[in-house]
């Protein structure tokens, strides 16, 4: 949902002909709420009147692709590329038409969730009004002599890098925020823009801007003149920030027995424990609806980094719902049924019947060829989805990929996966399935096992989908059962699949091959590569993956041949010396 928030802006020329502020605000479209509002102003600085197109264009492109990033991403993270990337075409510009040029200040505010971000650069300003005090959040970028304070160090379009000031921190239902250009900031005081802006119980944000603006030309303000007021009236959905603080302040349930209820919720089944996480299957008392319900196992209640762990799993799964990616994911409820309160930190999400792809596999159960593809499509479709949204999910098996009986195939398990956000321990923790985990992960490459271990990413995805495919075809495992923290067995080539399963086409063992590489080079690099490969099948085959040389296979080869040739020719000395005449 969208914030419920009161936004005003006035702009005047002043006593100047043209007017070379510029300022924009933006509400998040149907399905994007989760992004926030933006507003932004920016000051021109002309050198041959281009100043206008500076700040016009700068704010324009800053509110509107804000909205194209991730929302996985962090706000500033978001709000840094966008403004670098203005940065470079802005002074590229300028190199091309100097000495015509065109710079300008910029001041930024997010209120996303419950929390603001603000990014500036220059001498525009952004104030906080809270409990009657007013806090000037932004630091001028200005030579620090009374008679140069009109001299930026800093501003969009000067130079190639632009280094912009950040500034997060919670929101608060009456919050008001101020942005201003120096032609308002800098002939009204503090306690006079206080007064202006007025607090929740002020006029509305449009007539507070106005009164902002026509005060400092009253004033005697000589530079155009710019103000945007910007009032909190309510809080709704949570970020990130704000989940790990209700995981860490809800106590963690007991362990449930079948029959007990939580929160109007009565255990029908124990689906797993993992030691970690526990999964209870659970139905709703005044509907009789089914869900999954995931919470800690209780001998982790004090661990602050598993709580920390499984509220990014809840932030990633809301986060995922809003995209097509929620088609192969499980839908997650963020408030209990009936409107009811939590009175523990659990997640809820949807119960679908059908059963993971490792039960039929346990049965005995083998995949027909066109049934194998079929599930690799579409993991391969969710992972693209996924991955376009910097999201790894860290973990593909069997296991974790579930058949409803509505048809649908859905990824399971976000709780390690990755998003740029996750706690820093969970991302140096060597998570997933070993079998399943790519090389590379392992600290190996060709030249040896002592290379440095590498983070997981959108290739470990793929190739832990094609380990999946392989055992789904062969029920093997391309490389053998790897134990954890046992560095893989990666000095051979797999077995191709039609050499287990004589079902298996040529050009199915081509796509598999790549996608099980020891070599990262030589995988699918994205999951729309892997999609295309599988959709075209026989009518485009892929090429025939080349054997490894034995070097690659393994490197110490070389030093086996020698020894060999060594005790060959030993033995051949001694024979000579005792049985040959002499």
């Amino acid at each position: 949902m969208a914030f419920n928030i009161d936004i005003g802006f006035a702009t005047l020329a002043g006593r100047k002909p043209l007017n070379e502020d510029f300022c924009a605000a933006m509400l998040p479209e149907p399905g994007q709420e989760g992004m926030g509002s933006i507003v932004a102003i920016a000051d021109g600085v002309s050198t041959g009147g281009m100043g206008k197109e500076a700040a016009q264009t700068t704010v324009t492109s800053l509110v509107r692709d804000y909205y194209a990033t991730p929302e996985t991403w962090d706000t500033t993270v978001a709000l840094d590329r966008i403004i670098r990337a203005q940065n470079t075409w802005l002074a590229g510009i300028n190199r091309r038409r100097a000495p015509v040029m065109g710079l300008t200040t910029l001041t930024a505010l997010v209120l996303r969730g419950q929390s603001y971000a603000v990014a500036h650069v220059g001498d525009s300003r952004a104030y906080l009004l809270r409990a009657g005090k007013i806090l000037q959040l932004t630091h001028d970028h200005v030579v620090n002599h009374p008679d140069f304070r009109h001299q930026l160090l800093r501003s969009v379009g000067a130079e190639d890098h632009v280094v912009a000031d950040y500034l997060q921190g919670e929101l608060l239902v009456g919050d008001v925020f101020l942005l201003a250009t120096d032609g308002v900031h800098g002939v009204l005081s503090d306690s006079r823009l206080q007064a202006l802006a007025g607090g929740q119980d002020g006029p509305s944000a449009q007539q507070a801007s106005r009164a902002l603006v026509d005060a400092a030309l009253a004033a005697g303000s000589h530079d155009n003149i710019t103000a945007i007021v910007v009032r909190v009236l309510g809080l709704l959905e949570a970020t990130l920030e704000d989940a790990h603080r209700s995981a860490q302040s809800l106590p963690i349930p007991p362990r449930l027995k079948l029959g007990e209820t939580l929160d109007g919720l009565r255990v029908t089944a124990q689906v797993a424990d993992s030691g970690v996480n526990l999964i209870y299957q659970v139905q709703d008392g005044s509907d009789g609806v089914l869900y999954a319900l995931k919470t800690l196992n209780p001998a982790r209640a004090h661990d602050a980094q598993e709580r920390a762990m499984l509220a990014h799993e809840a932030w990633l799964a809301l986060r995922m719902q809003t995209g097509r990616a929620a088609d192969h994911l499980v839908h997650l409820h963020e408030r209990l049924p009936g409107g009811r309160e939590r009175s523990a930190f659990y997640l809820l999400y949807d119960w679908h019947a059908g059963e993971s792809l490792q039960q039929q596999l346990d049965r005995g159960q083998r995949l027909g060829i066109q049934q194998a593809l079929a599930v690799a499509t579409q993991t391969a479709q969710a992972l693209g989805r996924l991955h376009r949204q910097c999201v790894i999910h860290r973990d593909i098996k069997p296991a974790n990929l579930h058949q409803g009986e509505d048809g649908v195939l859905r990824l399971l398990d976000l709780g390690v996966a990755l998003s740029g956000r996750e706690p820093e321990a969970m991302r140096r923790l060597h998570a997933g399935t070993p079998s399943f985990i790519n090389p590379e992960q392992w600290g190996f490459s060709l030249q040896g096992t002592g290379g440095a271990e590498e983070l997981p990413d959108a290739q470990s995805d793929l190739f832990a989908l094609g380990v999946t495919l392989y055992q789904l075809l062969t029920a093997r495992l391309p490389y053998g059962e790897v134990l954890p923290y046992q560095a893989g067995r990666y000095y051979r080539d797999p077995l191709p699949p039609s050499r287990i399963n004589r079902e298996v086409p040529i050009w199915l063992d081509h796509i598999v091959l790549k996608a099980v590489a020891r070599d990262k080079r030589r995988r699918f690099e994205t999951a729309e590569e892997l999609l295309l490969a599988l959709e075209r099948g026989a009518s485009r085959p892929l090429t025939a993956p080349q054997p490894s040389a034995l070097m690659a296979r393994d490197p110490t080869a070389i030093w086996k041949v020698g020894l060999a040739a060594s005790v060959l020719f030993n033995l051949l000395l001694v024979y000579w010396l005792l049985y040959l005449p002499k």
